[in-house]
């Protein structure tokens, strides 16, 4: 599966509730001629997503901030950039709640209290970002943390600092970054759900969060308050999630955008 690319790369997933960490979603209004945008955006390290969509916007993605000041570092970058696009359309929105990341539903996990430091971040930052096709080993990133972050700690301190994260499910699985297309997902969607009644978002996330197509779930602060994103292997296959999802009564109305390219590979998820 390497050699013909199905498998990218090892990478974990993290999981969001315990971490702290900002997530912010923006969407961007650019010029088919500002292939340079696009390239300035990539240089973000904290952009985790970047896909073409069709509509009133043509570029939505996803950033990962560790805390407030690297957020507002980030937004500072993204002001720039932007400063020099055509139409200088763009809009943020930051997910109130998280209910499933990577295909994994977050309600079967309790909350913990788990303080993570600059180490720990680091930690984190390796195994998800730098590994390659092969696994990366507690020697390998002792020795990275050293040369790369200036962090001197020791084999076995790095190896109980792993542990106690995958115990207190900071470090929610160990997977692969793989190319959804070569395992017949040919669809990938963004839908955004309005309930007929706002005091069911809860209980209807809830519900959302058991079915595979969806990979990733978030309470927004709109009108359109839950935002997901879907993975099917056939344009049929999302016309049936459509139905499905309209037939329980619950829900007013959706918005769908379809997704033209993937500029990120944001793929290790679950189905």
């Amino acid at each position: 599966m390497r050699e013909e690319k199905i498998i990218n790369y090892y990478t974990i997933t993290i999981n969001p509730i315990h971490t702290g960490f900002e997530y912010v979603v923006m969407e961007i209004k650019t010029n088919p001629n500002e292939p340079h945008l696009v390239k300035s955006l990539l240089q973000i390290p904290q952009l985790k997503m970047l896909d073409g969509i069709f509509g009133e916007f043509s570029l939505i993605g996803l950033f990962i901030f560790r805390n407030k000041e690297e957020f507002n570092n980030g937004v500072k970058k993204i002001d720039d950039i932007m400063a020099e696009s055509y139409f200088k359309k763009y809009q943020f929105s930051e997910p109130i709640k998280i209910y499933k990341t990577h295909g994994i539903a977050l309600s079967q996990f309790t909350s913990k209290d788990f303080q993570l430091d600059n180490i720990d971040l680091s930690i984190l930052e390796i195994l998800q970002t730098k590994q390659k096709t092969d696994l990366i080993s507690t020697y390998d990133i002792t020795r990275i943390l050293r040369k790369q972050y200036s962090i001197d700690i020791s084999q076995s301190t790095t190896y109980n600092r792993i542990k106690k994260m995958e115990i207190s499910g900071i470090i929610l699985n160990y997977t692969v970054c793989f190319c959804p297309l070569k395992l017949g997902f040919q669809g990938k969607y963004i839908i955004r759900i309005k309930p007929r009644n706002p005091s069911d978002y809860d209980r209807i996330a809830l519900k959302l969060e058991k079915q595979s197509e969806i990979t990733h779930l978030y309470r927004m602060g709109s009108q359109f308050g839950l935002f997901a994103i879907i993975r099917v292997k056939t344009i049929k296959e999302y016309g049936t999630f459509l139905k499905n999802l309209y037939s329980s009564g619950e829900v007013e109305d959706t918005f769908s955008s379809f997704i033209l390219d993937e500029q990120i590979s944001f793929t290790n998820f679950r189905f």
